[in-house]
């Protein structure tokens, strides 16, 4: 049985364990967890100067206890995470101990290797060793992959019966590393089971501030802050951060006034730290808040909210009377289908509807290889249009964000069968209004069949904000009278119930002819009624125009602005289209279409030289990537998907220059890069790597805890002019300065950029770097900056 924790009260969270290991002795180079066994006495008087300085709750020294950070390190998991939560519970006593879950250190697949059912299974094996263990609560922590976080959440709510919380780690552009912002974070996760959700580490809590307010504006759980001791610095040989714990404190009073029930510290914080925030607690009481509450569908980058300006759901990836998509999906073309839903992305489409309901295929497997794809080079929100409950589990476990269910309707064995994957996987869900009788022919009908599901929904624990009703449009060949109803039905759900509504809007021109001017005017009278989300074809112009309009005369379109934008542009834009095949190849890699990169260059490969792809269309291609990249019109897995597809071209073209013999060489530069000695997280290089080899430079990837003799041996025998360092851990920069010094006396001509999230320019400055890189293009922008002084 889990222990009652209150969490309407105030809570304690610990500091720093990094911080506390080193001040105690570890050396660079060390594993934490390995205190667990062979240092059990360390691990057990750090727990206990935090519980003496107030803490509520200790964290286990368990962060990097996963089957990939302790591979070839001869720890066994099971070993490290029982003793972990052995020695919190021996210091602890009778307060709570708290299993501390850290990210996997691994790349997620679209942009990874790792696959979210084998992130499942690693947190899978943690979740089960903590909770036998006896842990009190499960704290998934510094998590910069949402993805990664949902694998990890399902893994703990599945596998034990312990409280969950969950942080993650935002940048100063206020979003986590793969493009996370806090709106989408909380609209994700805290459909999912959660106890608390909140922020911690890479910032300050002067930085977190706004980002806490802006969790704090729309999360129904209790928050929890964690912020780093401000930034870090070297003095005297040592890292210090430069929050006293005084000023560390005062911040958290302010947290804590705005609403903030549970606090803590990360990197460089101390029982000092702990102390302050006790002290300031005192005499206060929580915070009440009044979150905002709307109806949103989430991909892993954006957040779609239901209401206001028109959202249309797009509907070409629905087989229903489509010859070639049908064909696409029989024979696996994921090319059209890719294309699909990026013709309707951008078409305007806010959400696509993903249904491969077809007779003669697998229709769950299909499902999820199609989600998984269209996730990794489309960041709309997606709708999972089945009526299998099995494909829809399937579609919503491995989904990316937070999608809508198409669909539940009032038949008793639909809600009984439907309503628990929403609820499970934190969906939305589209209500039809129809039940064992069929589809009632008139609105009131209609509107109590809408009552009924919401009623029921409410028994599953699912808010009515998640219900989306759909009054369902019938055709006016055959049904005409009724289409009046449901117009009225729309009307009368959103005067009686308030909830979003959507229609299938063109089945009512089925069977006429000139099916556009109906399917317009019926929209024009569905959206005047209060039709939140029309499902429609996006690529159709007049169908836009209509929603267009009617945002400007129902006041949704302040000023006008969007209309007179888009009108005033549309002449330059049909210009523009014209011009846009004679760059068809950038395009492609700017959409992240990697097999149709290969088919463009070998047919580019006829009329033109290979360098004269890379340089007229490859590079140019990942320069606008880049600046849509640095303005935040896309994140980091289109970044990577992007540059995976120049690979590709790549490829095709070294096959080309190698089948004519070809001396020439598409490297602009040697570089090494590596994850400093002791330090096991490389994500971050990762990334760096695939840029910059895509960039054209050809980089010797040395791997993560990399000793220094290592680093020295390939700058050397390469002849390398650029070294690249990461580093993660605050424990481990040191080695960090101490492989700088010792590059500089071997390799004085070699140039060292850093990276990582406890760095800043100013550090990477004190540990004597020449440059730092804030992220991987800043990386290329630092590469192309030595080596063009170099030519």
């Amino acid at each position: 049985m889990s222990r009652k924790i209150d969490f309407d009260e105030f809570l304690i969270f610990d500091g720093a364990m990094g911080t506390m290991l080193q001040a105690n002795g570890m050396k660079g180079g060390e594993l934490p967890e390995s205190y667990n066994l062979d240092h059990p006495e360390i691990i057990e008087k750090i727990h206990k100067s935090y519980l003496d300085a107030g803490a509520d709750l200790v964290t286990t020294n368990t962060f990097g206890a996963n089957r990939f950070k302790l591979k070839d390190t001869g720890l066994v998991l099971e070993d490290v995470i029982t003793r972990g939560v052995e020695i919190a519970r021996k210091a602890a006593g009778d307060k709570l101990v708290a299993l501390d879950i850290g990210p996997l250190g691994q790349l997620m697949e679209p942009y990874g290797s790792l696959s979210f059912e084998t992130a499942y299974e690693a947190f899978k094996e943690q979740i089960i060793a903590g909770a036998s263990a006896g842990a009190d609560l499960i704290i998934i922590e510094t998590m910069s992959d949402i993805y990664e976080a949902r694998a990890a959440i399902l893994a703990a709510t599945e596998n034990s019966n312990l409280p969950v919380i969950c942080t993650m780690t935002f940048q100063e552009d206020g979003r986590t590393l793969t493009g996370t912002d806090p709106l989408t974070m909380v609209n994700i996760l805290q459909n999912l089971g959660l106890a608390a959700l909140g922020i911690n580490c890479s910032l300050g809590p002067k930085e977190i501030m706004p980002l806490a307010t802006e969790v704090l504006k729309y999360a129904k759980l209790p928050v929890i802050i964690q912020p780093n001791a401000g930034l870090p610095k070297m003095v005297g040989g040592k890292t210090v951060f430069d929050i006293s714990p005084g000023a560390f404190g005062a911040y958290a009073k302010q947290l804590a006034e705005m609403g903030v029930k549970i606090l803590g510290g990360c990197c460089g914080t101390t029982p000092d730290h702990i102390r302050a925030i006790k002290e300031v607690l005192k005499g206060l009481k929580p915070v009440k808040t009044e979150p905002e509450v709307i109806t949103a569908a989430s991909s892993a980058t954006n957040t779609v909210v239901l209401g206001g300006k028109v959202k249309i759901v797009g509907e070409r990836l629905n087989p229903t009377g489509k010859k070639r998509l049908k064909e696409a999906l029989i024979g696996g073309d994921m090319g059209y289908i890719l294309q699909e839903a990026i013709d309707q992305k951008d078409s305007g489409a806010h959400i696509l509807d993903v249904n491969v309901g077809l007779p003669q295929i697998d229709e769950k497997a299909l499902m999820v290889k199609i989600i998984k794809a269209i996730q990794g080079i489309v960041n709309l929100p997606l709708q999972i249009d089945s009526v299998k409950p099995e494909v829809i589990e399937a579609g919503a476990r491995i989904c990316n964000g937070r999608p809508i269910i198409n669909s539940v309707n009032g038949e008793e064995k639909v809600m009984a069968a439907i309503l628990p994957i929403v609820k499970k996987y934190g969906c939305l869900v589209v209500a039809l209004t129809l039940d064992e009788r069929g589809i009632p022919k008139t609105a009131e009908e209609r509107l109590r069949i809408a009552e009924k599901i919401i009623n029921k929904a409410a028994q599953y624990g699912i808010s009515k904000e998640d219900i989306i009703v759909d009054c369902l449009v019938l055709t006016a060949s055959a049904q005409q009278r009724e289409v009046q109803e449901t117009i009225k039905a729309v009307r009368l759900v959103k005067e009686k119930l308030g909830v979003r509504t959507l229609l299938g809007v063109s089945n009512v021109s089925y069977g006429l002819p000139e099916r556009e001017l109906l399917n317009r005017t019926f929209l024009a009278m569905a959206l005047a009624a209060g039709l939140d989300a029309p499902i429609i074809n996006p690529m159709d112009g007049e169908m836009r125009d209509t929603i267009n309009a009617f945002n400007v005369l129902w006041n949704h379109d302040q000023d006008s602005r969007e209309f007179i934008s888009t009108y005033s542009e549309r002449k330059t834009e049909t210009l523009a289209k014209r011009a846009a095949k004679t760059v068809d190849l950038k395009k492609i890699v700017v959409d992240g279409l990697r097999e149709e990169a290969a088919i463009a260059v070998r047919e580019l490969l006829k009329s033109s030289d290979g360098l004269e792809i890379v340089n007229a269309y490859l590079i140019p291609a990942l320069d606008i990537v880049g600046e849509k990249y640095e303005s935040g019109e896309i994140f980091l897995p289109q970044l990577i998907r992007s540059a995976e597809t120049v690979q590709k071209a790549f490829e095709v073209i070294k096959e080309d220059m190698l089948s004519k013999s070809q001396e020439q060489t598409l490297h602009k530069g040697k570089i090494v890069l590596a994850t400093v000695k002791g330090d096991v997280h490389d994500i971050g290089k990762n990334i760096v790597k695939i840029l910059l080899e895509n960039y054209g430079y050809q980089v010797f990837d040395l791997g993560k805890d990399v000793a220094i003799e290592k680093i020295i041996e390939k700058v050397q025998q390469e002849e390398v002019s650029l070294v690249g360092l990461s580093a993660l851990m605050t424990t481990t920069v040191k080695s960090m300065e101490e492989t700088i010094k010792k590059l500089r006396q071997s390799c004085p001509k070699c140039k060292i950029m850093v990276g990582g999230a406890v760095l800043n320019e100013d550090y990477a400055r004190m540990i004597g770097a020449d440059f730092y890189g804030k992220d991987a293009k800043d990386a290329v922008k630092l590469a192309e900056t030595v080596f063009q002084k170099q030519k």
